[in-house]
């Protein structure tokens, strides 16, 4: 399901490629930059960025074209 405004994640200004362990870039899948990287339950383990689908969206949604602050 998407958002209906074009208000998709790749269109995002905090969405990022996702770049898989051999440095291809995934078309499909990136990294949502808006919020802090989530812990893991492994107190040795990185925390991680969220991985979204290019067609997901949420209420974040900030243009590209938007001037930075």
């Amino acid at each position: 399901m998407t958002s209906g405004t074009g208000a998709a994640c790749q269109a995002c200004r905090f969405y990022e490629d996702h770049v898989v362990n051999g440095g291809a870039s995934r078309t499909d899948a990136g990294l949502c930059r808006f919020n802090p990287p989530v812990t893991q339950p492994d107190a040795s383990g990185r925390g991680l960025w969220p991985v979204v689908t290019a067609q997901d969206w949420c209420g974040h949604f900030a243009s590209d074209a938007a001037p930075a602050e």
